[in-house]
């Protein structure tokens, strides 16, 4: 070995290079299996891991998650938007979804949104039933207000429909007014039944198309609407909003807020404790709270994909929008990789050791075992140094090494440069 290399015996020679083919091949595979997985059911993802740091670097490695709490999800215009962007790239991901009549994009359309009119087919009303003028006792009795019925419901006898209009959603008490209008008995003739008849059929056909909500519809009512949910609002004279009741959805942020402010405070072991418990039932109150949405979102998803025909389908999933954190996860897995591929063959090893190094240093920084950070479960005890921070160190003493130039593809340019130096 030339120059100062003579130093360090054969054996340290061997056991450094060993141990950077090692802690090479073992960020390789870890990054290879994580790009694998991508093509699962269960992609890796590095969005746990900054959920749940730790540590002074907590809220930043959080806010690398965009959204760790999930409050997106309890956005009402934000997730109508979501859905609007997730529309378009299905519609353009699957060959043909906007052709035909109707076409996917209609159909689809019609299920996120709602369609402009509920109809039922009826040749024509009976004899003595007008829409548009239903006496008061009947309007009273079934507390029915007329304006709103007006609006609603309509005949168009030029098309033969019965319409109910597809912004309002016929109530119980308004399906029975409409029926109460034309009563069958047996004091009728067989051609006034048989009209009756038909138009009942008609009110109940357009009664239960319309009882169906729309997917922004049901989105509202999670959000908005619920008074479990949401909470009871009260407005003063003046104008301003008094909470009257609390919904899950602002009970779940106050515990998100009271973990986060005790997690900031929290330096000893009892509070700790307290805070495990705290964290499990904030998990329980995110499940309650966001899962009904999540719900909501993958049954639109899996709505739409019925829609599709085989040939359609083998266009595969509906690719997602590029954010901070799937940038993080490529970054994260082809790091690895290619970090580990370095060091294993012995190329660029110093800068690749300083790399996989830094790399390491942002896992330790995530969960640091410190004084006044809580340990992390599991079987392992640590302080101040754990795993992540052996191998990081081990980097940093094969980046100070020519490792590569004793066996490596490192040692091949060293060679070449000796010999055009030597000429």
């Amino acid at each position: 070995m030339p120059g100062d290399d003579r130093k360090i015996s054969v054996l340290a020679c061997v056991l450094l290079v060993s141990l950077r083919l090692f802690i090479g091949w073992h960020l390789f595979y870890e990054g290879f299996w994580k790009i694998q997985t991508q093509s699962t059911a269960q992609p890796w993802s590095a969005e746990g891991y900054l959920r749940t740091a730790i540590g002074p670097m907590r809220p930043t490695f959080r806010s690398l998650a965009g959204d760790p709490d999930d409050f997106r999800w309890l956005d009402e215009p934000g997730m109508e938007q979501r859905w609007a962007g997730w529309k378009e790239r299905f519609l353009n991901h699957y060959p043909g979804a906007r052709e035909g009549d109707p076409s996917i994009e209609a159909i689809l359309t019609r299920h996120i949104e709602g369609p402009e009119n509920f109809t039922a087919t009826l040749a024509a009303l009976p004899a003595g039933v007008n829409l548009g003028e239903i006496s008061e006792g009947l309007l009273k009795e079934w507390k029915v207000n007329p304006k709103e019925l007006a609006k609603a419901i309509k005949f168009d006898p030029a098309r033969k429909l019965l319409i109910v209009d597809g912004k309002f959603h016929l109530l119980p008490n308004e399906r029975e007014l409409l029926l109460a209008l034309a009563p069958v008995d047996g004091e009728m003739t067989d051609e006034v039944r048989a009209s009756r008849e038909a138009y009942r059929k008609a009110v109940d056909d357009v009664y239960k198309r319309a009882s169906r909500l729309s997917f922004q519809e049901r989105l509202k009512v999670l959000l908005e609407v619920d008074p479990d949910r949401v909470g009871i609002l009260y407005k003063e004279k003046d104008g301003a909003e008094v909470q009257v009741r609390v919904g899950e959805i602002a009970f779940y942020k106050e515990l998100v807020q009271r973990y986060e402010d005790g997690m900031a405070k929290a330096n000893q072991k009892y509070q700790w404790d307290h805070l495990d418990r705290q964290w499990t039932e904030l998990q329980q109150k995110r499940q309650q709270v966001v899962g009904p949405v999540k719900a909501l979102d993958a049954e639109l998803r899996d709505t739409a994909e019925k829609l599709l025909s085989l040939d359609q389908l083998q266009a595969g999933p509906v690719p997602e929008p590029e954010t901070q954190v799937s940038q993080i996860n490529w970054r994260t897995m082809w790091g690895l990789a290619i970090i580990g591929v370095l060091l294993m063959v012995g190329l660029f090893t110093r800068l690749a050791a300083l790399g996989g190094a830094a790399l390491l240093t942002l896992f330790y920084l995530a969960v640091p075992p410190w004084p006044g950070v809580p340990e992390i479960p599991g079987p392992e005890h640590n302080f101040i140094v754990n795993k992540v921070f052996v191998e990081m160190a081990a980097l940093l003493a094969i980046a100070a090494m020519p490792t590569g130039r004793w066996f490596g593809v490192d040692a091949v340019f060293a060679a070449m440069f000796r010999r055009r130096k030597a000429n």
